[in-house]
């Protein structure tokens, strides 16, 4: 009887993927730059064109690089219409977007709770980064968020900067290094409490959608956990499949 596990195996593209996603988690390939054509990688790594365009194709679906024809590849960078196109889904009910306006209400450090350090692999009460904010669409409080990140990987996130952006995963990536690649969510139906009533000037009792958001980066680790209060008198959460 053999009591060692069957070796796993894994695709040659899927290897490569890894050796170049590598490259980009060292910054040896920051973003915003061009990786080597894929020839040039053909050779550095003797397999096939094929094998590379496979594995680049790879991380061009999971939103690490971006394929411009005719002239490249290049590392992917949050800039403010990537993480409202790609990452924020509520829309007008008529399908057309609006940008959102953030205002900050709270910004500590604090332990985490049971669920936040589940959701973000961290130990029993480490220490958390917690930012809660109103997001204004169209003139008018929709979202009531609160959004938890590590604070060893994101140190002094509670003082600096001073003022937040807008969109954060552009200041994740610029300032703390570290890159959202893909996000899952998940919806509830919920009923208005206090902290709605005060800041999205809705009655208690009143129905609202919660996202709850675990954002992730380029290897899959859990990077923020967000949940999301939205009022949808005047928007809707909007995904097409």
């Amino acid at each position: 009887m053999n009591d060692h596990p069957a070796p796993s195996y894994r695709p040659l593209y899927q290897q490569i993927k890894e050796a170049l996603l590598s490259h980009i988690v060292s910054s040896i390939w920051p973003p915003g730059t061009f990786i080597p054509s894929e020839s040039a990688l053909s050779q550095e790594y003797g397999v096939s064109v094929g094998t590379i365009r496979k594995a680049v194709d790879a991380l061009a679906k999971d939103h690490v690089v971006i394929r411009y024809q005719g002239k490249g590849t290049v590392v992917a960078t949050h800039d403010s219409d990537r993480s409202l196109f790609q990452f924020f889904n509520f829309m007008r009910l008529d399908g057309t977007r609006s940008l959102p306006v953030s205002r900050v209400l709270l910004r500590e450090r604090r332990r985490a709770s049971t669920e936040e350090s589940r959701v973000l692999g961290l130990e029993r009460k480490a220490m958390v980064v917690h930012i809660q904010r109103v997001r204004v669409l169209d003139e008018v409080p929709a979202l009531l968020e609160d959004l938890i990140v590590d604070a060893t990987r994101f140190p002094k996130l509670e003082s600096i900067p001073e003022t937040l952006p807008n969109t954060l995963y552009q200041l994740y990536q610029q300032q703390f290094k570290q890159s959202v690649s893909k996000a899952e969510e998940q919806l509830f139906a919920v009923a208005a409490g206090t902290q709605e009533q005060k800041h999205l000037g809705v009655e208690l009792g009143s129905p609202l959608i919660e996202v709850r958001r675990v954002a992730r980066g380029l290897q899959d680790e859990a990077i923020e956990y967000r949940v999301s209060r939205c009022v949808t008198q005047q928007h809707c959460y909007w995904n097409i499949l």
